[in-house]
């Protein structure tokens, strides 16, 4: 494991701020949750500071994921080093991925137009007939295409399902909606934010521990309920079931120590941040805000699709902020600190990519 780097400070601010007359707060025993217009609710993360990054030597995830190819573990570049990094500013963090309803009522309230819709291209979904073996990029799903959107993913969704099919700037356009309706500021959480309220205190590969077969009961990744939809993957999917071969209505698991649920599996989750191969070496050691430009940006989290090896709570991935597809979902932040507050800073560095974006 890569070296960690001292903190340039240990300080940690925490403010408070007034809960606008439209939300509800309730309490959940240790974690309250405050309820937004369009019935989001969010959890309250404190500040703190965590260590980032930093991937596990290749012979120890050999060992762990002996399904996978040896070369897997040594294309892990931008996991490290590890890191260790102060948030200085406690926020409220979505409990769970923003879901169709609630998408669905943002559209009715605003106007906007998803831009699978708006382009008339469509994203990607879910077709039982489509064979990957027959395209160039051997995809695992159908698209792009105009029947799929956020409406039709492929497979059917409750209203209480996380939204897929929703780009970057998807997400952007929801924030932008609610922080002008509420007159509270809201965002996609910086990557640094993210890991910090996914390990909620842990170091471990999961926050419930390093087992993969774990996440059957904390999290909705690839098992025994997906594998038979993909055959030639079955190789990949966890022993046991987790009781949904698609996506789960959020909160079906456990919460983390945070109170937050589905931080991994069900949806990967956009973040504020464009993606550099050699951020981690370089970002602040306080509220990093990721590479000052880029051609991608991160997602987090894996999804119902995703292999254990890629639900790891360190694993970053990332698209282009017009991508749509069928497992990419979102999770957005409400900041606790004034509007006028500054955003958290960075020194910038200059982004490099493991492979080229993909743009779907």
């Amino acid at each position: 494991m890569a070296r960690c780097r001292t903190a340039a400070t240990t300080a940690v601010l925490v403010l408070a701020a007034a809960l606008p007359a439209q939300a509800q707060v309730r309490h959940d025993r240790q974690h309250p949750v405050w309820t937004n217009s369009l019935g989001m609710p969010f959890v309250k993360v404190p500040a703190g500071s965590f260590v980032m990054g930093g991937p596990e030597a290749p012979d120890v995830l050999a060992r762990a994921y002996p399904q996978l190819e040896p070369k897997r573990f040594a294309e892990l570049v931008d996991e490290g080093p590890a890191h260790r990094v102060v948030i200085r500013q406690a926020f409220y963090l979505g409990q769970h991925e923003v879901t169709v309803g609630q998408f669905r009522r943002f559209l009715q309230a605003s106007g906007y137009q998803p831009e699978s819709e708006a382009d008339g291209t469509g994203g990607y979904g879910y077709n039982p007939r489509y064979d990957p073996a027959t395209t160039r990029r051997g995809d695992a799903f159908e698209g792009r295409d105009p029947r799929y959107s956020w409406r039709n993913p492929g497979f059917a969704q409750g209203e209480d399902h996380p939204v897929v099919n929703v780009t970057w700037n998807d997400a952007q356009a929801l924030a932008q909606w609610l922080s002008r309706t509420e007159g509270q500021r809201y965002r996609l959480p910086t990557e640094a934010e993210w890991e910090y309220a996914c390990r909620a205190g842990t170091r471990t590969r999961y926050p419930h521990g390093d087992d993969p077969e774990g996440l059957l009961q904390n999290a909705n990744t690839f098992d025994q309920e997906a594998a038979p939809h993909w055959e030639r993957w079955r190789q990949h999917a966890l022993r046991g079931s987790d009781g949904h071969a698609f996506t789960a209505p959020v909160g079906s698991y456990a919460p983390n120590a945070f109170g937050l649920q589905d931080m991994l599996g069900n949806a990967w989750e956009w973040v504020a941040d464009w993606h550099g191969d050699s951020y981690y070496a370089e970002s602040p050691a306080v509220d990093p805000g990721g590479p000052a430009d880029g051609s991608v940006r991160v997602r987090r989290g894996g999804s119902w699709h995703t292999w254990s090896f890629y639900a790891r709570c360190g694993y970053r991935n990332w698209n282009s902020p017009q991508t749509r597809y069928t497992l990419v979902g979102m999770r957005l932040l409400r900041e606790i600190a004034p509007a006028a507050a500054a955003r958290p800073g960075a020194r910038h560095a200059a982004p490099r990519r493991l492979a080229s974006p993909v743009v779907r």
